[in-house]
Order: structure tokens, then sequence, then C-alpha cells
């Protein structure tokens, strides 16, 4: 079942920039493995995904919002978050809202699948894999990007080769580029 495991490793490197008590929405949660790694450090968790099944037993730690959002309307309309998670999931109409809905200061940790994993396995359709450098693109609607990476992760030892792009970026509180916040890239 998609989002059981463990948290990916890129949201685990970079949780520490979401601070206790923030307001997190995982996207297409899936079991929840990104819920239930922010809930555990103290944050109040959304979690979204049209599988009901899978969101079952994920009420004890996060708010469950069951919604098909490729085919029917955001179910959060003017709700604003700490931090936006986005794992194994595109879907390219909904990109301005959730950057609509990302506070000031707030945190965008994305890892999906890129153009080049259609070979590797599923997702295979085009339209459910990024375009090389897409994700960057939708940083310019003033985030600024913290890492970046695009290729392959995992093994084929491991049989979980992938291909993909993940970003962790923030939207500064301010335009002011000589005010920009300093960021830790480790929780040091």
């Amino acid at each position: 079942m998609h989002g059981t495991g463990e948290a990916s490793d890129w949201i685990q490197r970079f949780s520490h920039l979401v601070p206790r008590g923030a307001r997190v929405l995982d996207v297409a949660s899936g079991a929840g493995r990104h819920s239930r790694w922010f809930a555990a450090r103290g944050a109040a968790v959304t979690a979204v995904d049209r599988d009901a099944a899978a969101l079952q037993g994920l009420e004890a730690v996060a708010r469950v919002v069951c919604a098909d959002i490729e085919n029917g309307p955001w179910p959060l309309p003017g709700e604003a978050f700490d931090a936006i998670i986005i794992t194994n999931y595109l879907w390219r109409p909904l990109w301005p809202v959730w950057l609509s809905s990302l506070k000031p200061q707030g945190v965008l940790l994305v890892e999906t699948f890129a153009i080049g994993h259609g070979r590797l396995g599923r997702p295979r359709n085009p339209d459910f894999l990024l375009q090389p450098g897409e994700l960057l693109q939708w940083t310019q609607a003033g985030l600024h990007v913290l890492a970046y990476e695009d290729g392959l992760l995992g093994s084929a030892e491991q049989a979980d080769l992938r291909r993909v792009q993940r970003m962790a970026a923030i939207r500064p509180a301010t335009t002011d580029v000589q005010a920009v916040g300093d960021w830790p890239l480790n929780p040091g």
C-alpha cells in the first residue's frame, strides 16, 4: 500500500525546518508515512488522499481528508500551512493552489518521479513524470530553494531504483533579498 514504511530520507533530512506545532499538509498521503513522521515531531498534520482504505487508522495522528483532488474541488480552500509535503505524486493543475497555501516562512518538501523513470517502473505516463528542471520552474512563484536533486535513487540490487527530482524550499517572509533568512541545511 502506498505510504507505508519509513519517511523518505529527503523528508527526514529537511524535517528540522518544520517547527514543532506547525500545520503540515501531506498531499496524496497514502497510509501516511510522512504524516506519522511529522505528527511524532509535534506537528498538526492534515493528510489528503483519495483512498479511504489507505487513510484508515491515520485519524489517530492526523486530520484525515478523503478526497479525489484530481477530479473534484480542492477540499481545503483558503487554508494555509507551515509545511507542504508531496512525495511520489504529480498533479500539475494543483501546483498554484499548493503554492498559495504555503505560509510565509513555510517549507515545501517535494520528491517525485521524473522523466526517465518509465524505463524503471511505474508510473510510465509522462503526464505523471516531471520534465527536466520542471520542479525548479515552480519555484519562480517566490520560493527560496535550499536544495534540489535530479537523478537516480536506490539500487538495482534492492529493486528500488527510481528516477526522481526532489526539492526543499522555503517561502521567504519578505521579498527583500537583504532580509532573507538563514536556514540550516542540517539540524546541527
